[in-house]
């Protein structure tokens, strides 16, 4: 159970964890800040209420083994600086595993979403998940693209996903 999970996991700055829902007051400023979802369409307009809906999916998609966000602590500090994982995704009708992730606004520009991505998808191809991961990433979202660019990512093809316009970024194990 839990098999795309990447509880225990490290990187050079970052300790992986499940979420829990002790984080909620953490994470909540994600959804102050509105640069954060500034490209999604259909969030709820409330704060607390769309922090209340990914948190309902990420312990929907552990309970049902969909893979799920990690929690990203600094190891330095102990802090909550995002979340980052894979997911089990139908993009037009396909089943694929994407590399997710969303950093507090505190703690953007200092590298941790592409430390945590590339985690997930050494993670992913080391344990024979899938022969390639994707992103999801709206197409307006140039700085999730940068990362998943830096992550060996390439543009796949543009389509639709949750009424949103997005960028299906792919990269094949080596």
């Amino acid at each position: 159970m839990f098999k795309y999970l990447l509880e225990n996991q490290t990187s050079e700055r970052l300790i992986f964890r499940k979420l829990e829902e002790s984080d909620f007051g953490e994470w909540l400023p994600f959804y102050d800040d509105p640069k954060s979802t500034q490209y999604w369409e259909g969030l709820p307009s409330d704060p607390i209420e769309a922090a209340r809906s990914q948190f309902d999916r990420v312990f929907e998609r552990y309970e049902n083994d969909l893979g799920g966000m990690n929690a990203l602590i600094s190891k330095e500090t102990g802090e909550l600086v995002g979340i980052c994982g894979l997911l089990v995704q139908t993009v037009d009708d396909i089943e694929e595993l994407e590399i997710g992730y969303s950093i507090l606004p505190q703690f953007w520009l200092q590298g941790y979403a592409f430390e945590g991505a590339q985690k997930c998808k050494e993670f992913a191809f080391e344990n024979n998940f899938a022969d390639s991961l994707i992103s999801i990433i709206h197409v307006d979202n140039v700085p999730s693209q940068k990362v998943a660019q830096k992550n060996g990512m390439r543009l796949d093809k543009t389509t639709t996903y949750k009424h949103n316009p997005v960028h299906i970024f792919r990269v094949n194990r080596g």
